[in-house]
């Protein structure tokens, strides 16, 4: 199994970027499909993008107040991936997950409950967006 640690939360506001960080450790870590989660206060812990082993495809949540704003990307020689977030909202504000997957399809990590029947989970990081 492997571990996670994300990192690059904080408090920013409306208007600016985070770029947070997952890094995984553990021998299978560059061959899991590895996938971001979101969980705001009193709600559901949400898809927010996900990326394959090798970073070739990618999918992104069909929320429209995300779109164009979001971009997964990741380094496996670093084992790491990221979540660049841009034009920041108060709204973004949650907790934020790093998921990995091993033997997954990046598009089967692109709902909740089905990501969390086959995925590690790491320890999340706060985002908070002021006004």
């Amino acid at each position: 199994q492997v571990q996670l640690v994300e990192s690059g939360g904080g408090l920013v506001q409306a208007g600016g970027s985070l770029r947070l960080s997952c890094a995984a450790s553990g021998r299978t870590a560059s061959s899991n499909a590895m996938g971001w989660f979101r969980q705001a206060p009193g709600k559901e812990r949400e898809f927010v993008a996900t990326i394959n082993y090798n970073g070739r495809n990618t999918y992104y949540t069909d929320s429209i107040s995300m779109k164009g704003r979001i971009t997964i990307s990741r380094d496996n020689a670093l084992n790491s991936v990221y979540l660049q977030m841009n034009s920041l909202k108060p709204e973004d504000t949650a907790v934020y997950y790093c998921a990995a997957a091993l033997n997954t399809l990046a598009k089967d990590l692109c709902n909740y409950y089905a990501a969390n029947l086959k995925s590690s989970w790491g320890q999340g990081t706060q985002v908070t967006v002021s006004s």
